[in-house]
């Protein structure tokens, strides 16, 4: 039987500054809320853009590196694998979340906040070189 692949790569803005927690055994887990936008025309001629959000997840040391340097408005590049999870809450209802767990993180561009400085590589493996270096964001430049 043949093996599947499951990879992702998303490039975004962080719609919020990251969230660090620990697990019970210690783990660092960071939590980034990115949003990604599509703009397309539509049968009207109208240009439209569509904005989705996902929930990216860094474990480890690369974890808490990161979250000295992210903050909202920030743009990365994501990779990794999507996760499927399904849980009960405190009162009994059955969750489900999508996640994409991130082995690889590309800054793209200065944020306004912890770190402004040159894109940088903070993945694991990969290679290729960096992105060019772009403006920073005012707040009417991010969309949402």
């Amino acid at each position: 039987m043949a093996e599947g692949l499951n990879r992702v790569t998303l490039i975004g803005n962080l719609g919020a500054d990251p969230e660090l927690k620990y697990t019970q055994n210690g783990q660092a887990v960071l939590r980034l809320r990115l949003a990604t936008t599509e703009s397309y025309v539509n049968r009207a001629g109208e240009r439209q853009q569509r904005t989705d959000w996902h929930t990216v997840i860094v474990w480890g040391k690369r974890g808490e590196a990161l979250n000295n340097i992210l903050s909202k408005g920030r743009s990365i590049c994501a990779e990794g694998r999507i996760q499927y999870r399904q849980w009960e809450d405190k009162d009994g209802n059955k969750r489900n979340s999508t996640e994409i767990v991130a082995t690889n993180i590309v800054l793209l561009s200065g944020g306004r906040g912890r770190d402004s400085g040159a894109p940088g590589d903070f993945g694991g493996g990969g290679g290729g070189g960096s992105a060019p270096p772009t403006d920073d964001f005012g707040d009417d430049d991010i969309p949402f």
